[in-house]
C-alpha cells in the first residue's frame, strides 16, 4: 500500500489539501468496488495537529505531525497563499522533513505555488519546475538556479513533481493515480471528477498548453494559429501580415504574453506533438520528426532534448509500451 502524505501548512489553500485526499481516497474506493485491495493510505501531516486557515475560520485537523507520521511513498506540498515570505517562514519546519524524505526513497509532488515551499528545500536545484503563471517572474527572481516552465501544466523529474497555477494540480493528481495503479483506474477517475485525462497522459514527464490566461486576445488568435498549423513553416514577417502588427510590437506583445519568442513558442507545440506520438504510436524517430515539421535529424534531436531533458529514443523506450515489447 503507498503512504500518501499530505502537507497540511500554514496559509495552505485549503481545496489544494482537501482535493488530493479526496483523489486518492476515491480511487480507494473505485478499488474496492472491483473487489481489489486499497491502494493508497492517506495522511494529512501538519507542524500541529490543529491547523487553522483563511483567518481562523476554517480548522483542519491533522493525522499526524512530523514526529509521527508514517514513512512516505508520496509526499504532497499543496498551495499556499497570502504573502509569500511570512508563508515561507511560517512553514520552515517542513523543509528538512521533506528533505528527509526524499533522501530515503519518497517521491515529492508541489501543487500551484507550493512550488515555491518546494524550491526552499533546494531538490529543485538544477531542475526544471511549474508553478502558477502569475508568480512565474517571482520565481525566476528568488530561485534562479531552477529552470521554470511556466507554461507546462506538469513537469516531472528525479522523482520529483509539479503542476501549474489553480486547478492544473488535478492533471497531476492523474497523472500519479495512473502511476501507482493502472490507465483503467485513471479513465475512472477522470470520469468520476469530470477531468480531461489527455490533458495529462499524453504527456506523462510535461505537458506543454499554451500560455494563454492574458489580456492580449490578437496573440491568443497567433497562438491557436500555430498550434493548428504547426508542421508548417511558420515565419514572424508571415504572422505578422497575417495578423496585421507591426513586427517589433508583435514580438514585444507575444513575449510579454506568452513568455516565449514566436520561434521558441513554435517549437515547443512542435515538440508536444512528437511526444505524443512517440508515446502512442510505432511510428520511427525519422516518421515522428517529419510529421511535426521537422527535416534535419540533428535538430530535432538537439531541441527535444532541450525541452523534455531526453532523446527522442530514450524517451519512446521510457514512455511507449509497446515499444518496449
Amino acid at each position: 500500500m503507498k503512504q500518501i502524505a499530505i502537507l497540511v501548512p500554514e496559509t495552505a489553500v485549503i481545496e489544494a489539501v482537501a482535493d488530493p485526499r479526496y483523489m486518492f481516497t476515491a480511487v480507494n474506493e473505485f478499488l474496492k468496488s472491483a473487489e481489489k485491495e486499497p491502494m493508497f493510505n492517506v495522511q494529512l501531516v501538519g507542524l500541529t495537529s490543529e491547523v487553522r486557515l483563511v483567518d481562523g475560520l476554517i480548522s483542519i485537523h491533522a493525522d499526524a505531525t512530523l514526529k509521527d507520521a508514517r514513512r512516505p511513498d508520496l509526499v504532497i506540498i499543496p498551495a499556499i497563499s497570502g504573502p509569500l515570505d511570512r508563508a515561507l517562514k511560517l512553514n520552515r519546519e517542513f523543509l528538512p522533513w521533506i528533505v528527509d524524505q526524499y533522501k530515503d526513497g519518497a517521491e515529492v509532488a508541489s501543487l500551484c505555488i507550493g512550488a515555491f515551499l518546494l524550491a526552499e528545500t533546494g531538490l529543485l536545484n538544477g531542475k526544471s519546475c511549474s508553478t502558477h503563471w502569475l508568480f512565474a517572474n517571482e520565481f525566476r527572481n528568488r530561485y534562479p538556479e531552477i529552470e521554470l516552465v511556466d507554461n507546462r501544466i506538469v513537469t516531472e523529474q528525479s522523482g520529483i513533481y509539479s503542476s501549474g497555477g489553480a486547478n492544473s494540480y488535478w492533471n497531476l493528481l492523474l497523472y500519479l493515480v495512473e502511476k501507482y495503479t493502472n490507465r483503467e483506474m485513471a479513465i475512472l477517475a477522470s470520469k468520476y471528477f469530470v477531468l480531461d485525462i489527455e490533458r495529462n497522459s499524453q504527456s506523462p514527464f510535461s505537458i506543454f498548453k499554451g500560455q494563454k490566461i492574458h489580456n492580449d486576445p490578437d496573440i491568443v488568435k497567433v497562438q491557436e494559429y500555430i498550434e493548428a498549423n504547426y508542421q508548417d513553416k511558420i515565419t514572424v514577417d508571415e504572422l505578422c501580415d497575417r495578423f496585421g502588427i507591426a513586427r517589433r510590437t508583435f514580438e514585444r506583445r507575444f513575449k510579454k504574453a506568452t513568455n516565449n519568442t514566436v520561434l521558441e513558442y513554435w517549437q515547443r507545440v512542435k515538440i508536444e506533438a512528437a511526444k505524443r506520438q512517440l508515446e502512442m504510436s510505432r511510428k520511427t524517430i525519422g516518421e515522428v520528426m517529419y510529421e511535426v515539421g521537422y527535416n534535419d535529424t540533428k535538430a530535432f534531436r538537439d531541441i527535444f532534448k532541450k525541452v523534455t531533458s531526453m532523446s527522442p529514443v530514450d524517451y519512446r523506450n521510457k514512455y511507449n509500451k509497446e515499444a518496449l515489447n
